[in-house]
């Protein structure tokens, strides 16, 4: 038998019943189409997930000081030095002790017994940066500059919500608030941080009058990098902040956005993959079912084809060839489908679509892989029929 009669033959077998045909080859059709729609929105939800983790996470890097009896280990001028580093967008240095997180703070001076006037609040000293290296804003006044800093101020900077419990709300009248023994003039309140959000329960002070408070020393360095800035800042920032000792201190620098990116497609994937795969077991049963009632219902056609000289792998492989171009539909119609669901999802959301092109064009061949294999035992069934036994 030639090749073109052989292909001629088994595509007269497929279009001799065209329903059943095409219920054969939607079993198929949804194991595909699940299989690239599930590795495509895996990667697209992946590459969405890493652009909102560089927005909100991926840029933000914390060196932590640790303390030293001595000389501190980091200086306040030190944050000029990062801010010139190339991809360093803002920086601030705040130092903040146990004693200082944990100090009575009221909005007056009057001692009223019968009700609570102070409130427990933490209490730091910032360089003027805070509210851009805190990725807030100043809901009312302003922060601190330079200058309150150079003439040694009592001025004070107030979260929202430490604004609210302690009832200060306009500042027109420069309010004042009493930390300990000393009063301070509250010029702004920050509020809507995306980072360091403990600070909208705190009271902010310029270094230079934080020393009577044991704030002294940087503890912690706020650091906000350009995308992708993140890993190499993480490694250049403790040399600029102390270039004899900085082993000693700790960076805190996100993770690799490559690696979030691989974490989110191997959930979806694990998610949905075994949907995908059950669904193309489905389709091969199909397949192999539906083939291997033909072959029953062509009992008579395979023993005339014997007879007349057609050999067992002539009959074998008409067989397999009708059942791999069912699968091959399948899996054409499958991939064609999955594009158009994974572009129509990104469209919905305003996702950008992302998916690997060999993906696109390995899908018709896994379904011509899984009719070849589901139409293995129908052919070999059928290959093995006597021409006697057939016509009779």
């Amino acid at each position: 038998m030639k090749i073109r009669d052989l292909w001629t033959e088994a595509l007269a077998g497929m279009l001799a019943r065209p329903v059943r045909s095409a219920l054969t080859t939607l079993g198929t059709v949804l194991g595909i189409t699940t299989l690239v729609v599930t590795l495509g929105v895996a990667a697209t939800a992946g590459n969405q997930i890493v652009g909102r983790f560089d927005e909100l996470v991926a840029t933000a890097v914390t060196v932590e000081v640790p303390e030293q009896k001595n000389a501190p280990l980091v200086n306040w001028d030190a944050v000029s030095r990062v801010t010139r580093l190339r991809g360093v967008t803002s920086a601030a240095a705040v130092a903040e002790t146990k004693d200082s997180a944990n100090l009575s703070v009221r909005s007056n001076d009057l001692v009223d017994p019968t009700r609570v006037t102070a409130q427990t609040l933490s209490v730091l000293a910032a360089t003027t940066d805070l509210p851009r290296a805190a990725r807030g804003r100043m809901v009312a006044g302003r922060f601190f500059d330079t200058g309150h800093v150079r003439r040694q101020d009592r001025v004070a900077v107030i979260g929202d919500q430490a604004a609210k419990l302690l009832g200060v709300g306009s500042l027109k009248r420069a309010p004042a608030i009493f930390i300990g023994k000393h009063a301070y003039t509250v010029i702004g309140v920050l509020g809507e941080l995306r980072r360091e959000r403990n600070l909208s329960m705190a009271v902010m002070i310029p270094p230079s009058t934080g020393r009577q408070f044991g704030l002294r020393d940087v503890t912690r360095v706020l650091i906000n990098t350009s995308l992708g800035a993140a890993d190499l800042i993480s490694r250049q920032a403790p040399p600029a902040l102390s270039p004899g000792n900085h082993d000693l201190l700790q960076v805190i620098a996100p993770p690799s956005p490559i690696r979030a990116r691989d974490k989110a497609q191997d959930d979806v994937n694990a998610l949905f993959l075994i949907l995908g795969l059950v669904s193309l077991v489905v389709g091969a049963v199909g397949i192999a079912n539906v083939t291997l009632v033909t072959v029953m219902e062509r009992v008579s056609e395979i023993g005339l084809r014997r007879s007349l000289g057609a050999a067992r792998r002539h009959i074998a492989a008409q067989f397999l060839l009708e059942s791999t171009l069912t699968g091959l539909t399948g899996g054409v119609i499958g991939a064609s489908l999955g594009v158009v669901t994974i572009v129509a999802v990104c469209a919905v959301k305003e996702w950008t679509p992302l998916l690997d092109v060999r993906l696109a064009l390995a899908a018709p061949v896994a379904g011509a892989v899984v009719g070849l294999l589901a139409g293995l035992y129908p052919a070999l069934r059928a290959a093995r029929m006597e021409p006697v036994d057939a016509l009779r």
